[in-house]
């Protein structure tokens, strides 16, 4: 993982948390229709968030699978 993969995770989660403590915010001051439109937003952050995540760790696993080829002794 590089550090601009773990800047743009560190930057989603803090964009989903946020929203997430907006929603929060609204339910327990029982806005509920704001509330409820505030969701779909949180969901979709946390969709990136995921969707990023999967992203790094496939991008790691494929360079470690990579670097585990070239280093394994040659066939006999």
């Amino acid at each position: 993982m590089t550090a601009v993969d773990s800047l743009m995770l560190d930057a989603k989660q803090a964009i989903m948390d946020e929203h997430y403590r907006r929603f929060q915010t609204l339910r327990h001051e029982e806005r509920w229709e704001e509330a409820l439109q505030q969701i779909p937003i949180t969901l979709n952050c946390a969709t990136d968030l995921l969707n990023e995540s999967l992203r790094v760790l496939t991008e790691a696993l494929e360079t470690h699978n990579h670097t585990s080829d070239n280093s394994s002794p040659p066939a006999k």
